[in-house]
């Protein structure tokens, strides 16, 4: 049989959450939410109004987007400014639940600090998290990019993805990620990161003891397991510095890297530009060396 098309039409497909950031339109949500290049994008604000959405940046290193609308005067929320955050401390998440029920409020408290997890999208899309939070409040698909809030209605972190299998175990970037990001777009038009253009792996218990190592904390530089994924990537700032596979980096700016502060979130707490001392362990001698952090190229993320 012979069928005729007669024109195309647009269909929903998915949905997520997005907060004001300022009052011209400017949105803030996770990269996975808007993550389809050949997608169109709407945003169903609280007074009724359907505005075009456009995404204006996407980390390319860390699960945050940002998108614009038209217009002006729109209510925003506001990010936290410090950090200091404690468990039991109560927050409130705000989300377009299951993409279907719009401004689902929940409410629970922080239940864990400085979570690494590895989260997964719909699209395939894989992603190392570190230093987030962990919280009970209800989240669900289509939460996500929805704020996180204190009791004063502040923003401490971004709802990014919950535990499988698991009751009242969800994960928010923190506000320290989404002010760099917002920062950085303000400064640049994009979202910059730093990066030293190494692949590594942890020292723990099972690679010291079969490496041999005498080291307990930092990371071992090591080409990665698919071909062609080296240890020292070719025109980075390891490369300029003469870092080497087979290093271990024990610390950066005199801080020891741990499972509580890996090279990637150390990296991420800077801007391309700086200047950081990283302490290598190379043949058995401990030696410092400088390198200045360069901007993650965007196809990288």
């Amino acid at each position: 049989p012979r069928y005729r098309q007669n024109g195309t039409r647009e269909q929903e497909v998915g949905g997520g959450t997005a907060f004001f950031v300022s009052g011209d339109g400017l949105l803030m949500t996770n990269r996975h939410v808007v993550a389809d290049d050949d997608a169109t994008y709407t945003a169903f604000l609280n007074d009724g109004r359907k505005l075009q959405a456009t995404v204006a940046a996407r980390d390319p290193s860390n699960d945050i987007a940002l998108l614009r609308v038209e217009g002006s005067g729109f209510p925003f929320l506001r990010l936290e400014e410090g950090d200091d955050l404690h468990l039991g401390q109560s927050v409130i998440a705000i989300g377009n639940a299951l993409a279907e029920f719009r401004n689902t409020v929940s409410v629970g408290v922080i239940s864990g600090l400085s979570r690494s997890i590895v989260a997964g999208a719909r699209s395939g899309e894989v992603e190392e998290l570190n230093r987030i939070i962990q919280t009970d409040a209800a989240i669900n698909e289509g939460n996500s990019g929805g704020p996180l809030l204190n009791l004063e209605g502040k923003v401490v972190g971004m709802n990014t993805a919950v535990a499988s299998n698991a009751m009242n175990i969800g994960f928010a970037l923190p506000a320290a990620d989404l002010r760099r990001a917002l920062e950085s777009y303000r400064r640049h038009g994009r979202i910059v990161r730093p990066y030293v253009g190494v692949r590594y792996v942890p020292i723990t218990d099972e690679l010291r003891e079969r490496l041999d190592l005498p080291y307990e904390h930092g990371v071992l530089v090591s080409d990665g397991d698919a071909p062609g994924e080296v240890a020292v990537l070719p025109n980075s700032p390891a490369t300029k510095t003469n870092l080497q596979d087979d290093d271990v980096i024990l610390a950066i700016d005199g801080q020891e890297l741990t499972a509580d502060l890996p090279l990637s979130a150390a990296i991420q707490r800077k801007m391309p530009g700086d200047t950081v001392t990283l302490t290598i362990a190379r043949g058995g001698q401990e030696i410092e060396v400088r390198v200045t952090l360069e901007e993650l190229p965007q196809d990288a993320g």
